[in-house]
C-alpha cells in the first residue's frame, strides 16, 4: 500500500483539475485495508468526480491493476474494482466471453462501474454484474452483495446512495461463451457486428467521434443525467417542441403512471449552450451532454457553468437537470 501526503491528484481526476489531498492512499491487490476515522473520499479514475477545492482527507484509490480470475463454473470472472473498465472489455472478448462489448471505451473503473452502474449502447453494468464485494472502512467489515442487493438503478446504485462508506474490492460479473449482439442501440444495426470485436470497434469509434479524446482535453465524461419525467410533462414538452426527440414509455413511477426518459443533450443544444464557453470551460461542440476543460480550469469554473446550465434548462423548459458527476 502506497500513502502519501499532500499529494496532487491531477492524475487521478480526467477533468485535470490540479488539486491536493492531505493524504493519497493507493491499494493494490490482497493489500489489509486499514480502518479510517479522517474523512474520506473513494476515487477510481476520476472519470466522475469534479474536485472544487483541495480535499482535507484521504482519498482513496485502487490500483489500476489488471486482477482476473475466472471462476470455477467458466462463465464469470472476479475483477479487481481498480481495473480500467475498457480493458476488463477488451480482456474478456480476447479471452472468449461475452456481454460487455457494448460498454466500450466508457472511462473509469470496474468498482466505479458498479457505483454508477454505467450504461451506454443498449448496456448497462447491471445486466451483467453477479456480485460486488465490498469493505467498509469504517468499521473494516467486508460484504458481498447480490444482484439483487446492488439496488441497481438509471446511473445509480446502493453504493451511490450510502454514505460512500464502502470500496469496492472485487466485482463478479457472469458472462456468455456466445456472441448474441445486443443491438437494441437503433445505430448499432448500421454498423459492422457480426463479431464481438467488430461491435466494440464500432462503438469505440462512435464515441470518440461525438467526446473529447482524454489527451487532448480533460472532462468527464457525460455530465448530466437524462431527467426522466410523467407523462404530463413529456407530453407538454413533445406539444410546445415537436422536434423533440421521441421517448417510450418506461417503468411505472411510484403513483403507477409510466414515465419517460428525456435527451438532456437535446435540452443542453436546444437552449443554445452547445459549443459554448464559460472561461475555461466548455461544452463540447459534437456533444452538448460533455463539459471539457479549455486549459488549467478549476473545479469552480466547472460547476459555475453546470450550474448556468441547469438554471437555463429550469426556466426554459421547467425540468431540473441533475449532474452525472459528483462534486466534491
Amino acid at each position: 500500500m502506497n500513502i502519501t501526503n499532500n499529494a496532487t491528484l491531477l492524475p487521478h481526476n480526467t477533468f485535470g483539475i490540479d488539486v491536493r489531498a492531505a493524504k493519497l492512499m493507493i491499494v493494490e491487490p490482497g493489500d489489509a485495508i486499514p480502518r479510517l476515522d479522517e474523512p474520506f473520499v473513494v476515487v477510481g479514475e476520476g472519470s466522475d468526480m469534479v474536485f472544487t477545492r483541495d480535499y482535507n482527507g484521504t482519498v482513496v484509490v485502487l490500483s489500476h491493476t489488471d486482477c482476473v480470475e475466472v471462476m470455477p463454473d467458466g462463465l464469470r470472472l472476479k475483477v479487481w474494482g481498480g481495473m480500467v473498465m475498457d480493458k476488463l472489455v477488451e480482456w474478456s472478448l480476447a479471452n472468449g466471453f461475452f456481454g460487455l462489448e457494448n460498454l466500450s471505451a466508457i472511462p473509469g473503473t470496474v468498482g466505479a462501474a458498479a457505483v454508477q452502474n454505467v450504461g451506454a449502447y443498449g448496456a448497462e453494468a447491471k445486466d451483467t454484474i453477479d456480485t460486488v464485494e465490498t469493505v467498509d472502512l469504517v468499521t473494516g467489515e467486508c460484504r458481498t452483495y447480490s444482484n439483487t442487493e446492488c439496488r441497481f438503478g438509471y446511473r445509480s446504485s446502493r453504493f451511490k446512495q450510502s454514505e460512500g462508506h464502502e470500496l469496492i474490492t472485487y466485482v463478479t460479473f457472469r458472462l456468455s461463451r456466445t456472441y448474441t449482439p445486443n443491438l437494441s442501440y437503433k445505430a448499432l444495426t448500421d454498423l459492422p457486428h457480426e463479431t464481438a470485436m467488430q461491435i466494440r470497434q464500432s462503438i469505440t469509434d462512435m464515441r470518440w467521434s461525438k467526446l473529447p479524446r482524454p489527451e487532448e482535453h480533460g472532462s468527464a465524461g457525460s455530465f448530466f443525467k437524462n431527467p426522466v419525467v410523467d407523462e404530463e410533462t413529456y407530453c407538454r414538452l413533445k406539444k410546445a417542441h415537436p422536434d423533440m426527440p421521441d421517448a417510450h414509455p418506461m417503468s411505472a413511477s411510484s403513483s403507477g403512471q409510466p414515465t419517460y426518459k428525456l435527451s438532456a443533450g437535446w435540452l443542453i443544444d436546444r437552449a443554445g449552450w452547445k459549443g459554448r464557453n464559460m472561461g475555461r470551460v466548455g461544452v463540447w461542440h459534437q456533444n452538448a451532454l460533455v463539459l471539457y476543460n479549455l486549459g488549467g480550469c478549476t473545479g469552480s469554473e466547472v460547476n459555475a457553468l453546470a450550474v448556468a446550465i441547469q438554471t437555463d434548462i429550469r426556466q426554459k423548459f421547467g425540468i431540473t437537470l441533475t449532474p452525472e458527476a459528483i462534486i466534491v
